[in-house]
C-alpha cells in the first residue's frame, strides 16, 4: 500500500491531503492544511515550508500505521458507510429508559444541525471531534435558543464519544478519532427538592391530574423514580409480618432487583388494591402536558420552585437525610449502586446547616 502527499488548488489557496492506493482501491484523507498559492513574502514563504514539514510528517505516520495494520482496505466498504445511519441505528437500540434515549437523541439531533450533509465513516477524524465539541459548547441550542448547560454538553458529548467507541468494537474503525480529545467537565447538577413543610403543602391542595399527584406523593414518601412507579403492578406490592409493607421489583434504569420497604401510610395513600396483574397508577403518563400540570399544582400550594416529577425522588432523599437515617441506608433505599451517586444530596444537607447557623445573629 502506498500514501501519497498530493495538492488541489481551492479557493485561492493549495489544499493538501492524502492519497491511500492498494490493489486498486483508493482512499483519501484531507489534512485542513493550506498552503499560498504564490507566496510573496519571507513570512509566507516559511508559513509554506513548515505546513509542507508538517504535511509530510503525517503522510510518514500514516505509512507507518498501515506497515502495522492500522489502516487496512479490508474495512473500506465499511469506512465508506454512512456515519449518521449508524448512529441513528445505536440510538434506537437505547430505547430502553426515557432519560438515556432522551440524550442520545438529543445528541443524534445536535450531530445532524453541526453536520447537516450525508458524512461518511473516512470523514469522522480527531478535527471532526473537535469541531463537534466546539459547536457543543458554543453554538448548540436548546428548543428556547439557550445555549446548553454544562451537563448537557457533558452528557451529549459523552453519548458522542461512546457511539464512536461502538464503532472501534463493531470494526468500523481502526483507532478512535476521539482519543485524546479533553471532555466537557461535569456541573454540579441541582437538586431541586420539597421541604416538609411543603410537600405537607402540596398535599392538601388539588391537581388537575389526580393521579399525577398520588404518583409525585408516593415517589415522595417511597423514593421511587417514575419509569419504577409508571410500570408498578399491584403483584410487586408485598406485606409480611416481619418486613410490614414492601416493594419487590426490578429496576428499569439499572435493571437490579430490589426490595424496598415502604411506609403504611404510603401504601394506604394507594387506596384499594386492584388485581394483581393490574398497574396501580393506570393512565399515569408523562408529557410536557403533564410536566405543566404539576408545576400548576405545586403553585397552587404557594410553592415557586421549578419541579418536575424526579423532584419527588429528590424530596424523599433529602427528607431522609434531614431527619437522621444514615446516608448509606439512604443509598440502599435509592437503589444507587455507588455511594457517591448519594454523596450528592449530602451536601445539600451541609447548605442547609450552613443556612441555618447564620440565622441567629446579635447586633453587637
Amino acid at each position: 500500500m502506498k500514501v501519497t502527499l498530493r495538492e488541489r488548488i481551492k479557493n485561492g489557496k493549495i489544499g493538501l491531503y492524502l492519497d491511500f492506493y492498494h490493489k486498486g482501491s483508493r482512499k483519501t484523507e484531507y489534512l485542513s492544511l493550506y498552503l499560498h498559492q504564490n507566496p510573496k513574502t519571507t513570512t509566507e514563504r516559511d508559513f509554506n515550508k513548515k505546513t509542507r514539514n508538517l504535511a509530510e510528517t503525517i503522510c510518514a505516520q500514516r505509512q507507518i500505521e498501515i506497515q502495522n495494520g492500522i489502516y487496512g482496505f479490508q474495512d473500506l466498504e465499511k469506512l465508506k458507510g454512512s456515519f449518521i445511519t449508524y448512529l441513528t441505528a445505536l440510538t434506537e437500540k437505547k430505547n430502553t429508559s426515557s432519560g438515556n434515549y432522551g440524550n442520545w437523541d438529543s445528541m443524534l439531533k445536535h450531530l445532524k444541525i453541526f453536520c447537516p450533509k450525508e458524512i461518511s465513516f473516512q470523514y469522522v477524524d480527531r478535527k471532526f471531534v473537535e469541531d463537534f465539541k466546539e459547536y457543543l459548547d458554543k453554538k448548540a441550542r436548546t428548543k428556547s435558543q439557550k445555549p446548553l448547560s454544562q451537563n448537557s454538553k457533558y452528557s451529549y458529548f459523552g453519548k458522542f464519544t461512546a457511539a464512536l467507541k461502538q464503532a472501534v468494537k463493531d470494526n468500523t474503525l481502526k483507532i478512535n478519532p476521539a482519543e485524546g480529545v479533553p471532555h466537557f467537565k461535569q456541573g454540579e447538577p441541582q437538586r431541586e427538592f420539597l421541604t416538609l413543610d411543603e410537600l405537607q403543602a402540596v398535599v392538601k391542595v388539588e391537581c388537575e391530574l389526580p393521579t399525577l399527584k398520588q404518583a409525585f406523593i408516593f415517589s415522595a414518601l417511597t423514593g421511587l423514580r417514575w419509569s419504577d412507579i409508571e410500570k408498578m403492578k399491584w403483584s410487586e406490592i408485598q406485606h409480611s409480618n416481619e418486613m410490614g409493607y414492601y416493594i419487590r421489583f426490578r429496576q428499569k434504569k439499572t435493571k437490579g432487583a430490589e426490595t424496598l420497604p415502604i411506609s403504611e401510610q404510603a401504601f394506604n395513600y394507594l387506596g384499594e388494591r386492584g388485581e394483581l396483574n393490574e398497574l396501580v397508577f393506570k393512565g399515569l403518563n408523562y408529557s410536557a402536558w403533564s410536566n405543566l400540570k404539576l408545576q400548576q399544582w405545586v403553585m397552587k400550594a404557594g410553592i415557586t420552585k421549578t419541579i418536575t416529577f424526579h423532584c419527588a425522588r429528590h424530596t424523599y432523599a433529602t427528607l431522609q437525610l434531614t431527619l437522621g437515617t444514615d446516608i448509606y441506608t439512604v443509598s440502599k433505599l435509592l437503589g444507587h449502586k455507588e455511594l457517591k451517586t448519594t454523596q450528592i444530596y449530602a451536601k445539600v444537607i451541609d447548605q442547609k446547616k450552613k443556612d441555618a447557623a447564620n440565622l441567629i445573629k446579635l447586633d453587637l
